[in-house]
C-alpha cells in the first residue's frame, strides 16, 4: 500500500524525500478533488494532508471516511509551521455523525 501526502510544496517535499508519493496543492477544494481521487485508487494506505489546507474542509472529509476506511486519513502539521491545538472529541463526533 502506498503513501501520499497532500498540501502545499513543502509539505509535499518533506514526506517525498522519505519514499511517499505526493501531490501538490495550493487551496483546500484542490485538496479535497484530490483526497477524492485517491479514495477512488487502488493501493492507497495512508493520506497524509498539511493541516492548514485539512482544516478549512474537515467536516467534508468527515463523510468519506465514513463511507470507507481505507485509505486512512491524516493531518499533520507542515514543517515549520505552529501546530494547533485539536478537540479530538469533536473531530470523532464529526467522524460519526454525532
Amino acid at each position: 500500500m502506498r503513501v501520499v501526502a497532500v498540501g502545499r510544496r513543502p509539505f509535499v517535499t518533506a514526506f517525498r524525500l522519505v519514499g511517499a508519493d505526493g501531490m501538490e496543492v495550493d487551496d483546500p477544494e484542490d485538496m479535497l478533488r484530490v483526497v477524492d481521487g485517491l479514495y477512488a485508487a487502488d493501493g492507497v494506505g495512508l493520506v497524509l494532508l498539511d493541516s492548514e489546507l485539512y482544516s478549512k474542509i474537515r467536516v467534508k472529509l468527515a463523510d468519506y471516511r465514513k463511507k470507507k476506511a481505507v485509505p486512512l486519513i491524516y493531518a499533520i502539521a507542515a514543517p515549520g509551521a505552529q501546530e494547533e491545538n485539536s478537540d479530538y472529541s469533536k473531530v470523532l463526533r464529526a467522524m460519526l455523525g454525532v
